[in-house]
């Protein structure tokens, strides 16, 4: 059935919180995401379509997007991933290339990743119910450190880790201080071993900034995000954080559902639900 063409909510509620921030508190997507969808179109909120994020809900008003009813958000939970090599961090590829996400625990609910790891990378993904919550980690002005080991071709001298520390323009992009330590500066062979910490996470930094002084990487490994560390967890293997370190760490007050907010059926896969599209060092 078509949804009536978009007109103003006339019972809309004074109270609850802006569409947009309710279907990212869902998990459904981010916010930016969701804004996205309202723009298209695609969200119904009692039986009008929106055609503008400016509207309040609550667990109270039936929500659709894409024609599928959208659960009231849960409470804020954070999960560990150890991500293998050759998976995307992305709901759907158009490739037809593994995700991480058909490899997750049946049990999981809707989730998003923090920041995204690249199909060659490996290592830590943070994973969330919480759309507003993966948006705050994401952001530099949290000034949580990201830190991976790097196995790269080459070699690197005392200046060009000046350099790096100092912040570096690549292809006309600017980053920020990179902190770089060489595991054996006497190692033999073609390969060496780095540490390397940074505090943006933009679009594939660690090969671009690294390439730039001359080294190619062929293996990268995040093995902190934050106070969240990858640890012993195996690969592949999924690990929810403990809600008292969720709060110490985030400020996230885990919200159950109202309970007198029954379950809805889960948006379908069409909808942008575990994509996110940013960061992918």
């Amino acid at each position: 059935m078509t949804p009536p063409p978009s007109k103003p909510l006339a019972d809309a509620p004074p109270s609850g919180e802006r569409i947009a921030k309710y279907l990212a508190r869902a998990g459904l997507c981010s916010r930016r995401d969701a804004e996205k969808l309202i723009g298209d179109g695609r969200v119904v909120v009692d039986g009008t379509v929106l055609d503008t994020p400016a509207v309040k809900v609550t667990a109270e008003n039936t929500i659709l997007v894409d024609g599928v009813a959208v659960d009231p958000p849960q409470k804020t939970r954070l999960w560990r991933h150890h991500k293998p090599r050759g998976r995307v961090t992305t709901a759907r590829d158009p490739q037809g290339r593994p995700t991480v996400f058909e490899t997750l625990p049946p049990q999981l609910p809707r989730v998003i990743s923090v920041g995204r790891l690249d199909m060659a990378s490996e290592g830590l993904l943070l994973l969330t119910n919480d759309g507003e919550l993966a948006r705050r980690l994401e952001l530099p002005a949290t000034g949580w450190a990201r830190r991976y080991r790097v196995r790269a071709r080459g070699r690197i001298d005392d200046r060009s880790i000046a350099k790096l520390k100092s912040g570096i323009a690549v292809d006309g992009v600017r980053y920020g201080a990179i902190d770089v330590v060489r595991d054996d500066r006497t190692s033999p062979g073609a390969n060496q071993w780095l540490t390397v910490t940074l505090r943006e996470g933009k679009n594939r930094e660690v090969r671009r900034v690294l390439a730039a002084v001359g080294l190619d990487v062929n293996r990268l490994i995040r093995v902190s995000y934050g106070p969240f560390v990858l640890g012993d967890l195996a690969p592949g293997a999924t690990e929810e954080v403990p809600p008292r370190m969720l709060r110490q760490h985030t400020g996230a007050t885990p919200t159950a559902r109202p309970a007198h907010a029954p379950a809805k059926r889960r948006a379908t896969k069409e909808t942008p639900t575990h994509a996110h599209r940013r960061r992918h060092p």
